[in-house]
């Protein structure tokens, strides 16, 4: 045989929704099956979704995607092979394993060697490792696949070149952060170097709870050159070529599909990321308190584009510490994105609720306390929209603020999702600025131009809590404050070296104080997602009853 067609579906699966998973990989099969593919592949665990956490340990749920597979090879019998990832039970373990579906029955198996335990996952915990296997074949060719996890280490793609295999097929399920693309493209250049051998690595797009999956699937040729590449974040079916030479299997030259800046790149899976969520929810209206501020406006505009602003319900819920300037700019957003908006002043709850505690607080000064209830009445009246319109709140804290705690525990951190949880308030003016020059009518719903007004984005931040309250009157600018959490949560250095680095010692054992203190308020937050490999939740799991403080000696 001198040349290999393989399909590859770069497809956007749903955790648990298996019917829903073998539907989109039957028609996958079709388009490959019309496109005289020799096989069609889904990604890594395409079948049950991923990543299934938990979900996996029930025996009855790995029972039915054992059913949904034999039903898949017999409904796939007449036509290519088909490839497809699920967990697999054995008589002595579970494991991470990928399918070969041909001929009307499960031909061949392969179960993932190398099982990542670090950042989101947990496989160790999850999976026995399979062993080092040989190729498979299909149609008398022999191709190696090593799952995921599986190329990013030389022994199992050198065992299988050893072995025999004629080029390396890499199913993935491997999640987006924004450098994430690079390590993966060295990494497999790396195998194709040490091999010799083709490479073809398929990724899954969409969304999981925090993590997305950016697709952005690719083949090289040996010594490297890259002869495919996908676009990422879109679901896309592609057939591709491999020619046997004299110098062995070379990938055919195929489309090189552009890949965004790192900005948009951010921007993008924050929209996917909500739009799945509320897709696979259930949800398709949401709603969020629009203060005015440079958060809500980013907010509404990543939820407008995910979903269409006339599915996005602003509120705004004035006291009298609103100024006018943030009741024109939440106004000003609102009609820029298209999105409605609804104003709830919380004068009166604030008073009845003030009025009720007065015995209990009789003798004592305003403080936090009261400005702390007046952001848990708006959680409380957009909860109560939230449950009575069928419409998910949306809550607006960034990294920044989420990381020191400069948020209200059942306040304005209500909401089943944060979309710009990992997003740095730093960051957060560069993603508006870029926002307001970009526009992609291909994914982003709301309209185009500046949809945030300037005046939003360089005014200072305030949670107007208190009469000309500003953010940087407790906290250092951002532009410090940015950098120091990053280089304690991100890079985890310690005080000493951030003090190294020219930053003052009592603000960064302050800042230090204010994330651990924090951290039960993050244990309770809304998912959001997941831009770098430092996001909290399962990139840093950190104990909330912690005594121990970086003295920086």
């Amino acid at each position: 045989m001198d040349s290999f067609r393989i399909t590859l579906a770069q497809m956007n699966p749903t955790v648990g929704d298996i019917r829903g998973n073998a539907d989109k990989a039957r028609a996958a099969w079709e388009q490959g099956k019309r496109d005289g593919a020799d096989l069609v592949a889904l990604p890594e665990m395409f079948l049950a979704g991923y990543q299934c956490q938990d979900l996996i340990r029930r025996p009855a749920f790995v029972d039915d995607l054992a059913r949904a597979a034999t039903e898949l090879a017999a409904a796939c019998a007449d036509g290519p092979a088909l490839g497809i990832g699920l967990p697999w039970r054995t008589e002595q373990a579970l494991h991470n394993a990928y399918l070969i579906l041909e001929g009307g029955t499960i031909r061949s198996k392969v179960f993932k060697h190398e099982l990542p335990n670090d950042g989101v996952f947990d496989e160790h915990r999850l999976f026995a490792p399979g062993d080092i296997h040989g190729p498979i074949a299909i149609k008398g060719v022999r191709i190696g696949v090593p799952i995921c996890e599986d190329a990013w280490h030389e022994d199992v793609a050198e065992a299988l070149a050893e072995s025999g295999a004629e080029f390396l097929f890499v199913p993935n399920g491997s999640p987006y952060t924004r450098s994430k693309r690079d390590q993966r493209m060295n990494q497999m250049v790396s195998r194709v170097i040490e091999t010799g051998l083709p490479l073809i690595y398929l990724n899954m797009v969409g969304g999981q709870d925090d993590q997305l999956f950016d697709g952005g699937s690719f083949a090289l040729n040996p010594g490297g050159k890259l002869a495919l590449q996908c676009p990422v974040f879109d679901e896309t079916i592609q057939t591709m070529t491999l020619t046997r030479t004299n110098d062995g299997w070379q990938v055919a030259q195929d489309s090189l599909a552009p890949l965004p800046d790192p900005l948009e790149q951010d921007y993008r899976a924050m929209v996917e990321g909500l739009r799945d969520y509320l897709g696979k929810s259930g949800f398709g209206k949401v709603l969020l308190g629009l203060s005015g501020g440079v958060d809500s406006a980013i907010v509404a505009t990543i939820a407008a584009d995910a979903i269409g602003p006339e599915n996005v319900r602003c509120v705004m819920l004035p006291s009298e510490y609103t100024s006018g300037t943030s009741l024109e700019d939440a106004a000003g957003v609102a009609a820029a994105l298209g999105c409605p908006l609804d104003e709830i002043p919380i004068s009166g709850p604030r008073a009845a609720v003030t009025e009720a505690l007065a015995p209990l607080f009789a003798g004592r000064d305003a403080d936090v306390t009261e400005e702390n209830i007046q952001s848990r009445l708006r959680g409380l009246l957009l909860m109560a929209l939230s449950n009575k319109f069928g419409e998910m709140l949306l809550t607006t804290g960034n990294k920044s603020e989420v990381a020191v705690g400069y948020a209200t525990i059942y306040g304005d951190m209500a909401g089943g999702y944060n979309p710009i949880k990992d997003l740095y308030k730093t960051r957060v003016f560069d993603i508006c600025r870029w926002r307001n020059a970009n526009h992609r009518p291909a994914w982003m719903q709301a309209p185009a131009g500046e949809v945030i007004p300037l005046r939003v984005i360089e005014k200072p931040p305030s949670a107007e809590l208190r009469e000309d309250q500003k953010d940087e009157d407790s906290l250092p600018p951002y532009e410090v404050l940015d950098a120091i959490l990053e280089g304690l949560v991100d890079r985890e250095i310690s005080v000493a070296d951030l003090i190294a680095e020219g930053f003052d010692r009592a603000t960064v054992e302050r800042v230090q104080s204010l994330v651990l203190l924090s951290e039960y308020k993050r244990f309770q937050s809304a998912p959001g997602a997941r831009l770098s490999d430092r996001a909290f939740w399962l990139d840093r799991r950190y104990p909330i009853v912690n005594r121990w403080r970086d003295s920086g000696a």
